[in-house]
């Protein structure tokens, strides 16, 4: 049998009250006259006239701020034919014989008093009376309506300012140092699990302890342990920081507070430190329990950095609180912070310390078994062909998050939907890689046929050389057709390095300065299609020289700071002579691989000219036309490297 629901009455609504004060005025200034509700008839000028005449009048009372006349019958009169329908009672059941009996609207006062004056010295008996109507109701309310605007004009703002019209603990103005935290628990539906997060093992073991430790703290405890603080995730955008919060939700089963690091943000002083007290008061209470901080370093930042002001700000009012509450945790609490950033290198020291957020888990980028797991993930709800490898789609991406390739399996399955096609294919995921990578496909835009054959050769410049040098990644396919602000591109499959050698560092700027190189080679001129080339070479010959020193020049010194520190200072870490020296090195180390490029084309003119040909025959040509103009490649990549030695231990085996 159904449970049957027991009837919720209804929720208080502040609205209620306002629109009951709004009707009582109205109704006040409606009905809030001395005669509202007595029962006059309507008559004319001409009526009246005819009863004054026969003398059935026995006073006329002219109300000057309405132009308007009542007429009170002689009790004489109402006993006539002709005033049956006025005699009786009015509305309120009170008698009506003592009047007004009728009103009528006149044009003109003054000739409406000179028609009064003519019938009185006519020996007509009547009396005369003049008198202002007044509503006090209607005039108090008209008085007080630009007070009552201001008031109303303030709490809108107010109730704006602190969270929105809507409810919520902190959409009333006497509740805006509450917290804003969504919280979720046992009766809260979160789908979210740890089988939803695919990749990220490492995190997750560490996030899983915590929730064993929540759910189970004897088994820690009984060996001296101490429950953790916090924990601090750390990666890129798009690497799974705040899904690994949401799987915790799910997994956890005990109260979840989840708030953004700028919803303690406020123009209110002291707002920020108050909401972090309610917070970690709510906490407590539901103990144990996690509170999960999204983009801590909106409120985290280092203190006394960038304030020029010289005061002390709000959002270093709410770190010090924030760094007080984890401070004043006992170890049977049971309360764990969980924090997610991108941007620790900006971070408080006081906040990363042991204590406060005792665990820092960095959340990297997926390898090649992670992104195929990702895509397990994110295909299942896609009608994908049958025959789909998904191993290929994994090596088709090297260094994307999880977002980019939920947001490949996305891009993939619009794209065979505007194909009208029935299952998502190879070719789509292909095309939505070049999308999210290159950006829209633009075959309309106005090329000029001499561009065109310079971008050819650009690009053809940088397959050849990039096929003939052994450390430069290995090409996929090139393409002159126009995408987001590249007129062409050349596509590789980067190798997946840990560390990165001189060697290799060089023949990819070898590589990519084949373009220009290129076109040097076969016009003697050059362009400004090299720019994102120069800018990419310029970058890595800076990092070779000031931050890894592998320079023999400069020696094994680095100028780079990974605490952030040196983006406060005014001041670089090395001398002028040293800057010059600097910079001598980059422009020689990126003039020499130009040079390298330029005889590399050189040798193969013809080779560079039959590519560039076809290349502006097909628009698009792959790595096997490469192998049938310049033949295999004769390096091995590191993957072929691997798969070798596997073999060869088990053929040992």
């Amino acid at each position: 049998m159904k449970e049957q629901k027991k009837p919720t009455t209804p929720k208080f609504n502040i609205y209620w009250l306002y629109g009951a004060i709004i009707f009582v005025l109205l109704g006040m200034s409606l009905f809030g006259g001395s005669d509202s509700w007595q029962s006059i008839s309507k008559t004319n000028i001409s009526s009246f006239e005819k009863y004054l005449n026969a003398g059935d009048v026995s006073q006329v009372t002219v109300i000057r701020n309405k132009s308007s006349v009542r007429v009170t019958l002689t009790p004489e009169a109402l006993n006539k034919s002709d005033h049956q329908d006025i005699s009786g009672k009015n509305i309120l059941g009170q008698d009506n014989s003592r009047g007004p009996h009728y009103q009528f609207e006149v044009g003109s006062l003054e000739l409406f008093e000179e028609k009064l004056e003519k019938a009185r010295a006519n020996g007509v008996p009547f009396k005369l009376e003049f008198i202002t109507v007044e509503n006090r109701w209607a005039d108090t309310l008209i008085g007080f309506l630009p007070i009552i605007i201001i008031i109303g004009v303030w709490i809108f703002l107010m109730r704006r300012m602190s969270g929105g019209a809507g409810g919520g603990a902190g959409s009333q103005i006497f509740n805006i140092g509450k917290s804003k935290a969504k919280l979720f628990d046992k009766n809260t539906d979160v789908k979210t699990t740890f089988k939803d997060v695919a990749g990220l093992e490492g995190a997750k073991e560490e996030i899983q302890e915590i929730v064993d430790f929540l759910k189970n703290p004897n088994k820690y405890t009984v060996l001296g342990g101490k429950i953790p603080k916090g924990a601090l995730l750390v990666g890129l955008p798009g690497t799974g920081k705040t899904l690994l919060a949401k799987a915790v939700a799910g997994e956890a089963k005990v109260p979840f507070f989840s708030l953004s690091g700028s919803d303690f943000v406020e123009m209110f002083v002291g707002v920020g430190a108050s909401r972090v007290r309610d917070l970690f008061k709510q906490a407590k209470d539901k103990s144990p329990a996690i509170i999960f901080i999204d983009e801590i370093d909106a409120i985290g930042r280092e203190r006394g950095k960038n304030n020029m002001t010289g005061s002390n700000d709000e959002r270093e009012n709410t770190l010090n609180q924030l760094l007080t509450e984890m401070d004043g945790f006992g170890t049977d609490t049971n309360v764990i912070v969980l924090a997610a950033t991108n941007r620790a290198d900006v971070l408080d020291k006081a906040l990363m310390r042991a204590g406060r957020f005792d665990r820092q888990i960095y959340v990297d980028l997926p390898d090649l078994n992670e992104r195929k797991e990702i895509f397990k993930v994110h295909l299942k709800p896609i009608k994908t062909i049958k025959s789909l490898d998904i191993d290929f789609l994994s090596k088709q991406t090297p260094g994307f998050s999880g977002a980019d390739i939920a947001n490949v399996c996305n891009e993939a399955a619009l794209i065979a939907a505007r194909g009208n096609k029935k299952t998502v294919g190879k070719q789509d995921f292909l095309d939505a890689v070049d999308r999210i990578v290159g950006g829209l496909e633009k075959k309309n835009k106005i090329i000029t046929p001499e561009e065109k054959e310079t971008i050819a050769y650009h690009e053809a410049g940088h397959a050849l050389v990039s096929w003939l040098l052994e450390h430069a990644a290995p090409l996929v396919k090139v393409t002159i057709v126009p995408r987001g602000q590249s007129l062409g591109a050349a596509w590789y499959l980067p190798e997946e390095r840990q560390i990165v050698r001189t060697e290799q560092m060089l023949d990819e700027m070898c590589a990519a300065l084949g373009g220009r190189a290129a076109e040097k080679v076969m016009f003697d001129k050059i362009s400004t299609g090299a720019l994102s080339d120069l800018e990419k070479v310029t970058n890595q010959a800076r990092s070779m020289v000031s931050v890894y020193g592998l320079n023999d020049a400069i020696g094994n010194l680095t100028y780079y700071d990974s605490s952030g520190q040196a983006d406060y200072n005014f001041t670089k870490p090395y001398s002028e002579e040293t800057a010059q020296k600097i910079d001598h090195e980059i422009s020689g180390i990126i003039e020499k691989q130009y040079t390298r490029a330029i005889d590399i084309l050189k040798l193969s003119k013809d080779k560079l000219i039959e590519l560039a040909e076809r290349l502006l025959d097909k628009e698009v040509i792959f790595k096997d036309d490469l192998e049938k103009i310049l033949g295999k490649r004769p390096f091995k990549t590191n993957s072929e490297k691997i798969e070798e030695a596997k073999l060869l231990k088990k053929n040992k085996i």
